[in-house]
């Protein structure tokens, strides 16, 4: 008894969660797409590089600041004659041109302090920030429109989707009709009232009606695991929300002005060209010079004595004598840098900025155009949509009416199974228009939306 009432309970506990399961929204869908999809998250990281990117160009002009120690053992003999330090492999000992060479070593040691600072750039810097603010915000543009594209891409599979489950569920249907007339076909001949070809016809449609029934549920999970890529989860079914069948959207006039403006596409396209035009900025200011303000301290510590030069035993091989500082240096002084001949390479660069300019602004027209051809096309194709979506209805009552009378027919020995088979047909392509045209009307509309830059205006119908 105890085993057969946890049993009971397990049934019903599973029944209660299941007929709880959670529907997915279309709201819900986008949502979860926005926060999972592994290209929005790649763009906000780039975004967040960006940003940490125009604090690294400010302080790229903050002085340099330079701290130096050594400490060295060697000898100091030192040699007339000219010479180069080509790659820094010469060695910087310093000491009295002596006849012949002595090993004589000692410890010395150098300390240093060494600031430079580009004090005047003549704009330059202003433009590096404003370079990298203005890719900063190409970086925010791109993230918009990658999110309102993915908006856009989310419900476009979500009305399929539901498209594809209500041509599953009318396939159904068909087969479920095509099942009955086969009974009625296989008793007829069995009682000899009809020959055996209607029963073997009959059994024909059964047959074709199964694989469409396949071909739609095959459609179905193809749908299915396409919004689920989408939204960034693993692939499993979902169970979404049948409201959009029964729901007409009202907002269907077209909307005044030009929305095109605000597109998120248009928006991304702007903001290349102004970081194109603020490149083309900097490279104006990359010719001229730099002043530069510089400023060293020195102090260094030798084992050598000041009077070597006179006694060569005037040294000391202790490391603590050797690396005590002993002596100390200053300079402070302003420099200007000019490249003279960098002002033939940057007039190239400039051109070549400028045809890219003219480039981005070419792309941004073409973009314009095609947006505001599609939204032309979009408030169209929703009056036509929705014409279609009130004649549907009337459509499915006329074949169902036809069908049935052919039903009554065929079971009075009136019409023949070609009769009944052709209402049968018409019955099911009016019902698969039906679903159809009605789902065209909600992909119209997003169409628009998609055109206009504006999600709300689909969004707001749900």
């Amino acid at each position: 008894m105890l085993k057969l009432n946890l049993v009971l309970s397990l049934a019903v506990s599973l029944a209660t969660s299941s007929s709880f399961a959670q529907t997915l929204t279309l709201r819900d869908a986008v949502e979860q797409g926005l926060a999972n999809y592994g290209n929005i998250k790649a763009k906000e990281y780039y975004l967040q590089s960006s940003l940490q990117t125009n604090e690294q160009v400010k302080r790229d002009f903050w002085p340099n600041l330079n701290i130096v120690a050594q400490q060295d053992f060697g000898t100091v003999n030192g040699q007339n004659g000219p010479l180069y330090g080509f790659g820094g492999l010469g060695v910087a000992s310093s000491g009295a041109a002596l006849p012949e060479q002595n090993w004589n070593a000692a410890f010395g040691a150098l300390y240093l302090a060494n600031v430079n600072w580009d004090i005047y750039t003549f704009g330059r810097k202003k433009e590096r920030i404003e370079l990298a603010k203005s890719d900063t915000k190409r970086l925010q543009a791109d993230l918009g429109q990658e999110q309102f594209q993915h908006k856009i891409k989310i419900a476009a599979a979500y009305l399929n989707l539901l498209a594809s489950q209500r041509l599953e569920k009318n396939q159904q249907m068909n087969l479920d009709r095509a099942l009955v007339f086969l009974n009625i076909a296989a008793t007829k001949v069995k009682n000899g009232i009809l020959p055996g070809v209607d029963s073997t016809l009959a059994s024909a449609e059964v047959s074709r009606a199964k694989i469409s029934l396949n071909q739609a549920r095959e459609n179905v999970k193809e749908q299915n695991n396409k919004l689920t890529v989408l939204m960034g989860i693993p692939a499993k079914n979902l169970e979404i929300d049948t409201v959009l069948v029964q729901k007409t959207p009202i907002q269907l006039t077209p909307l005044s002005g030009n929305l095109i403006e605000s597109n998120p596409m248009l928006q991304f396209y702007k903001s290349k060209i102004e970081l194109g035009e603020q490149q083309l900025k900097l490279s104006t200011k990359e010719y001229l010079p730099t002043v530069s303000a510089f400023g060293v301290f020195q102090t260094r510590g030798s084992g050598f004595k000041s009077d070597y030069i006179t006694d060569l035993q005037a040294y000391s091989t202790n490391y603590w004598k050797g690396v005590r500082p002993s002596r100390q240096n200053y300079l402070l002084g302003l420099g200007i840098n000019w490249n003279l001949t960098s002002i033939a390479r940057i007039n190239k660069k400039i051109s070549a900025q400028r045809f890219t300019n003219d480039a981005l602004r070419e792309e941004y027209q073409t973009a314009e155009a095609q947006l505001t051809a599609q939204l032309d096309a979009a408030d169209v194709k929703i009056q036509l949509a929705l014409k279609s979506d009130l004649e549907a209805p009337r459509q499915v009552s006329a074949a169902q009416q036809a069908y049935n009378q052919k039903m009554t027919m065929y079971k009075n020995g009136l019409a023949t199974l070609v009769d009944v088979t052709q209402t049968l047909y018409t019955l099911n392509r009016a019902e698969t228009d039906r679903e159809i045209v009605h789902i065209n009307l909600w992909q119209s509309l997003l169409l628009k939306a998609a055109a206009a830059g504006d999600f709300d205006i689909f969004n707001k119908e749900l």
